[in-house]
């Protein structure tokens, strides 16, 4: 298949999913310097009035015809929209399954060529901390919300193969203002990296479906990206200012706990679940 037409720095009209959430609320004002226009969906009315150059759709993922409008008119999209932690099954169906072929089939119909999804670590959760995977490796979800980025990962193939649509699925770390404990010391990604890989992604020339881990220059990394170093993303800060002040507050770690044992973390131990009847 012949890659897209030739991608621009700059997009007239951007949409960010879930711009209501912890990393969409980060993301909104940064998103807005390589667009002419970004619109803001969530599932509820909580975005706020819109900025200059802003939009507001008002839309759950899976509600079929409000995602078909909401990506009417746009050039690309930033997908952060969907459930982001392990939660009751009927959620996750909604908004991480439904949602995804809501997003892609509207993709589709409207004539998106460039998606940037949010997938996860927790696809490969239950890799031990002690072995290095990239993005070629097989999947190891750790709870049923890893395992609903498998299927939008597989979603996003499935698309380009047969769609043209191009996707960069990110694996996204821990992106916090700071690593809050020592597994975040292997898994975090700053602000600005995490605006660095996202730009970068939405930029790269053909990318047709790559899957990248989102981290930062992290001294201990578990994730080897030199796979997709085609996408031109370059981690320019670091988890190792932060280190003694992590390990002064979690100076030791029990070695029999799954969740020091494996990379997802505590991800292994929580879930799945179904929501009692």
């Amino acid at each position: 298949m012949l890659p897209n037409p030739a991608t621009p720095l700059r997009f007239p009209r951007l949409l960010l999913t879930g711009a209501a959430g912890n990393l969409g609320r980060e993301l909104r004002p940064r998103l807005k310097a390589y667009c002419d226009t970004l619109r803001l969906s969530h599932r509820s009315d909580t975005l706020g009035p819109a900025g200059e150059g802003e939009e507001i759709a008002i839309a759950d993922l899976a509600d079929r015809d409000a995602v078909m409008a909401a990506l009417a008119g746009v050039d690309a999209v930033v997908h952060m929209g969907g459930v982001s932690t392990e939660q009751p099954w009927e959620d996750i169906l909604a908004g991480n399954i439904v949602g995804m072929v809501n997003l892609y089939e509207a993709a589709r119909a409207q004539g998106v060529k460039r998606i940037v999804f949010a997938s996860s670590n927790h696809v490969t959760g239950f890799y031990r901390q002690d072995e290095v995977v990239s993005p070629r490796d097989p999947v190891r979800p750790d709870g049923f919300y890893g395992l609903s980025k498998c299927f939008g990962e597989n979603l996003a193939q499935l698309y380009w193969d047969r769609h043209g649509i191009e996707t960069v699925s990110l694996r996204i770390g821990s992106a916090y203002a700071a690593p809050k404990d020592r597994r975040m010391l292997a898994t975090w990604m700053s602000f600005d990296d995490t605006e660095r890989l996202i730009v970068a992604a939405l930029t790269a020339p053909v990318v047709r479906h790559s899957v990248i881990y989102g981290l930062s220059d992290n001294a201990t990394a578990w994730w080897d990206n030199t796979s997709a170093r085609h996408i031109g993303y370059r981690p320019q800060d670091s988890s190792e200012a932060f280190r003694a002040e992590v390990e002064a507050r979690q100076p030791t770690l029990d070695l029999s706990d799954p969740a020091v044992q494996h990379q997802g973390g505590a991800f292994v131990r929580t879930g799945p679940f179904f929501r009692a009847d």
